[in-house]
């Protein structure tokens, strides 16, 4: 099945309205709900999108993955953070974060200590390496994200924010509360 282009309708646009014309005809038979099939996969699709698009354009020049970035980001508007923290406030297993930690601290750019008090609790904390990257790479990383929104004007920007922080928020809720 082809899209049809008409003015406005790229081929990309084009694409992914074919996949949701593909998904419906393959699963129409059953009772879902393909309005929110749609958004919720259109969701996951936007974020490894502009992920990917990120981490080749902007990030792995730098030397740093999407975490990395992420880490380095968190530490610059929090500053030094317990690393249970830190991976709560990243979304990432503690696991994961202590790989990448290790990662940047490698490039000198984070630097790990542990609390006096309770020697197996860790911080992490930008080094001046660390915090000269993040303030140079942001105004960049924002510039990209500017481009990747160049086609919405304030108000859809807003609304997007908007509607994206409600999926967030109902994501995020504890079920025992429903």
């Amino acid at each position: 099945m082809t899209a049809e282009k008409g003015p406005g309708v790229d081929t990309a646009t084009s694409e992914l309205l074919d996949a949701e014309r593909d998904i419906q005809a393959r699963l129409g038979d059953r009772p879902l709900d393909f309005d929110s099939l749609l958004a919720v996969s259109n969701i996951y699709r936007a974020a490894a999108a502009v992920r990917r698009r990120a981490e080749r354009d902007l990030l792995t020049p730098a030397g740093l993955s999407g975490g990395g970035f992420t880490i380095l980001w968190v530490l610059s508007v929090w500053g030094e953070k317990e690393t249970a923290a830190l991976a709560a406030e990243c979304d990432l297993a503690k696991g994961t974060l202590t790989g990448m930690v290790t990662t940047l601290e490698r490039q000198a750019l984070v630097h790990r200590e542990r609390m006096p008090a309770d020697r197996r609790r860790v911080t992490v904390a930008l080094t001046p390496a660390g915090h000269a990257l993040i303030e140079d790479l942001f105004p960049r990383f924002n510039a990209f994200e500017g481009a990747m929104t160049a086609d919405l004007d304030l108000a859809q920007k807003r609304t997007l924010a908007e509607l994206l922080r409600t999926v967030t928020t109902i994501a995020q809720a504890d079920p025992a509360d429903d």
